[in-house]
């Protein structure tokens, strides 16, 4: 399968292959036998501004829209007069996301909420399954869903408090913390097996940050936004992999959670166990790409030290900025407040 913009297509049907190199091959023979190329055929920025013009009008927006009509239970829906969206703290479906409600701070003695092996999936981090057991379910059942109508949480993405639940809460994902598969971990000061969701508040009240410890390919498989938005709202400010998913990858630092590529539990002779200290130095010094000193406490009695250097994958000044931040959302609203 390819895919290509419908000029391409076009292109390509024209050419009779999709194996061509458009640089260098012709698409045919035009008159006299002279070759033709995509350049001679391709119009230029002036010629689709003027057949945009000619062909799309405003009229026919204001047509469009003005014959728009729903059916009468979406017609009886009352229009909302406020200029910002009125939240509804009773909805279970849409509620106001707590993205902006983070605050950076510096880094913190962090355990591993979830040690994982190699390719764990964006569909591991944040599944679009049907809700069943765990914190989601016991949420929603909480505020009167029946379980016939818990739905999916695909279906619920726009309700935060759904998704942060769901988060590593694939059936199939296996935490090798617990060494099983389900939506548990290891709280490891305490050596109590909770759920994840759960653990992670109780690090927060404790005072500790969270990393997520994994293989090579972390955050394979589509792109799906919740698997950095979920693993953020957990309280994770780095996740430790040998190797990641390139969009994936991009998401976590929009969220401003620190992608650091290390040489492997197994390579290092972590146990996952350990507490987590992340040296990121001044911030005015911290660049794409630096190599990031880490510190890895074993627990009581051995208490050993194991030294190590990771790879920081904030790979553009940009998102070093997002990180400063908190994230990209935070980064944006601090620049539009600076420019009013």
């Amino acid at each position: 399968n390819y895919l290509a913009s419908p000029p391409l297509v076009v292109a390509a049907a024209l050419a009779g292959r999709v194996d061509i190199d458009f640089e260098r091959e012709p698409l045919g023979l035009g008159d006299g036998g002279r070759e033709v190329f995509l350049r001679d055929v391709w119009p230029s920025q002036v010629e689709v501004d003027a057949a945009f013009a000619a062909a799309v009008r405003p009229e026919m927006f204001r047509e469009a829209y003005r014959q728009l009509r729903g059916n009468a239970a979406w017609e009886s829906i009352p229009e909302a007069t406020s200029v910002t969206f009125p939240w509804n703290d009773d909805s279970t479906f849409i509620r106001r996301p707590p993205f902006l409600d983070r605050s950076p701070g510096p880094l913190r003695p962090a355990y591993p909420l979830v040690v994982c092996g190699d390719s764990v999936t964006t569909d591991h981090i944040s599944p679009v399954s049907r809700i069943r057991s765990g914190p989601a379910f016991e949420y929603l059942k909480y505020r009167g869903v029946p379980e016939s109508e818990m739905g999916s949480f695909g279906a619920r993405r726009a309700n935060a408090a759904v998704m942060v639940r769901g988060t590593f809460g694939n059936p199939r994902f296996v935490n090798l913390l617990v060494g099983e598969a389900g939506p548990n971990t290891l709280h490891i000061p305490s050596g109590k097996i909770m759920p994840i969701f759960d653990a992670a508040a109780r690090y927060r009240a404790e005072g500790y940050d969270l990393v997520v410890v994994a293989g090579e390919e972390y955050g394979t498989g589509s792109s799906r936004d919740w698997a950095a938005k979920g693993t953020a709202l957990l309280g994770v400010r780095a996740v430790m992999a040998k190797s990641f998913e390139r969009i994936h990858r991009s998401n976590l630092a929009g969220m401003g959670v620190l992608p650091l590529e290390f040489p492997g539990m197994g390579e290092l002779g972590l146990t996952g166990h350990e507490r987590f200290r992340i040296n990121l130095g001044p911030p005015e010094e911290l660049a794409p790409g630096a190599l990031v000193e880490v510190t890895a406490v074993a627990p009581e009695p051995e208490a050993t030290t194991t030294e190590f250097q990771a790879r920081l994958r904030l790979d553009t000044e940009a998102e070093v900025e997002y990180f400063h931040h908190g994230g990209i959302m935070q980064y944006v609203l601090e620049d539009l407040l600076q420019s009013r």
